[in-house]
């Protein structure tokens, strides 16, 4: 399929996705046509087997600046809830993509930019990142998950200082509360990046799957139901052929061949 502001790229061995949000003249920021083209494109990735997906943003100066603040000047209340619906849709779609997904900030990730990597399994940074919940300067609040994300990533007491003050942390900061896991030289993000896809792409895939489901139950409900859902998964990957071929090379001392 084709979009006019996002790109969905497939690497050699079409197993690793590439979802560029490709506005650079706009600093990424998310409009309608975009966050629709987001929705679609996530679902071509899992139709199409994805093992790995990275989430990026076109050009040298933004993973994504933010939501289009230009379309939210004159929402009304009803407008708000269709567009932070739709904002919603896409930061569940991806935190509920089948494989894991990897943030490659390159640049501004503001507001609703910030969100989507949040709603990301890994983030990696460019040295030049700027990362940050800004929505408090424009009288509103987080609206895409970052009230729920971000405390479970950095902890409440920075999760609240950020989303009250507003507050911008660079890369390195970033790193400090756990933000992101990972802050490397702008030229080298790509490569790094790739390297980390292609390796938990290697990965038996449905172990992973059943690693991402099973580490997400911890949002969904209490801990009983989490660890009982874990059980169930572990036990459920039993018998399968790469389950048998994890368990054969680990005795026969060799390189697992997974499916």
């Amino acid at each position: 399929m084709y979009w006019e502001t996002v790109r969905l790229d497939w690497n050699d061995g079409d197993d690793v996705a590439t979802l560029t949000i490709d506005r650079p003249d706009a600093l990424n920021a998310l409009n309608v046509e975009t966050l629709e083209a987001m929705v679609d494109a996530l679902s071509e990735a899992e139709a199409n087997d994805a093992r790995a997906l990275v989430l990026t943003g076109g050009g040298d100066d933004a993973f994504i600046a933010g939501a289009d603040i230009a379309h939210m000047k004159d929402l009304s209340v009803e407008e708000a809830r269709e567009w932070v619906e739709l904002g919603h849709t896409v930061a569940d779609a991806i935190e509920a993509f089948p494989a894991p997904t990897i943030a490659a900030v390159n640049g501004y990730a503001f507001g609703g930019g910030c969100e989507m990597a949040l709603a990301c399994d890994l983030r990696i940074a460019a040295e030049s990142a700027v990362l940050g919940n800004t929505e408090i300067d424009l009288g509103i609040i987080p609206g895409w998950g970052a009230t729920q994300r971000l405390p479970r990533i950095v902890g409440d007491e920075t999760a609240r200082r950020m989303i009250y003050l507003g507050k911008r942390l660079d890369a390195e900061s970033a790193a400090e509360v756990g933000l992101v896991g990972e802050v490397v030289p702008d030229d080298d993000l790509e490569d790094v990046v790739d390297d980390l896809a292609g390796r938990i792409a290697a990965k038996p895939a449905t172990a992973i799957r059943a690693a991402k489901q099973s580490i997400n139950q911890q949002y969904e409900g209490s801990k009983t139901s989490g660890l009982a859902y874990e059980k169930r998964a572990f036990a459920g990957l039993f018998g399968t052929p790469d389950q048998r071929e994890g368990v054969e090379a680990f005795l026969e001392d060799r390189e697992p061949e997974f499916e």
